[in-house]
């Protein structure tokens, strides 16, 4: 066993016997694979709701945003509700699910990995930090007893069915 290896138990063990379309990370890919799906989920986690606030802060077409919020809606990660602005025809915002709310810790860890080892001096120009106290925050990956866990304990096996 290396430090940058996980421990693969059971089934997972025997890897040429693994089966790709059952693999989480691939199925998470087919719903948010995208840059512009990405970003229109920061974008949701930063408080944007509107078609072209979306469009413009993610700096893509309005076909794309279109596209893409038609494809994070179907998946369940966002859901629609009607607006009127005075005078204007019905529109639609955009609003996180529990769904939605449940990636968060994928974008910010994408966000902490990106600021560490792509921005200048390694620090990007913003930081995660928690409101209360003004502490930073940071992702971890950590077992129920509240352990954190480096890559070389993580194990991976076969979920049990219930």
């Amino acid at each position: 066993m290396t430090d940058d290896t996980a421990i693969l138990e059971g089934a997972l063990a025997n890897r040429s016997a693994w089966r790709a379309d059952r693999c989480p990370v691939g199925k998470a890919l087919e719903v948010i694979g995208t840059r512009s799906a990405m970003l229109i989920m920061r974008e949701a986690f930063y408080g944007t709701t509107r078609f072209d606030d979306f469009a413009e802060r993610v700096g893509v077409t309005e076909t794309v945003a279109a596209a893409r919020l038609r494809e994070l809606t179907a998946a369940g990660l966002l859901r629609r509700e009607p607006y009127q602005d005075p005078g204007q025809r019905t529109r639609h915002e955009y609003r996180l699910t529990d769904m939605g709310r449940d990636l968060l810790p994928a974008v910010l860890g994408l966000f902490e990995w990106g600021s560490k080892y792509l921005s200048p001096g390694g620090r990007g120009p913003l930081r995660l930090g928690h409101a209360e106290c003004g502490a930073e925050a940071h992702v971890a990956v950590r077992c129920e007893q509240g352990h954190d866990i480096p890559l070389n304990e993580l194990s991976l096996a076969s979920a049990r069915r219930r």
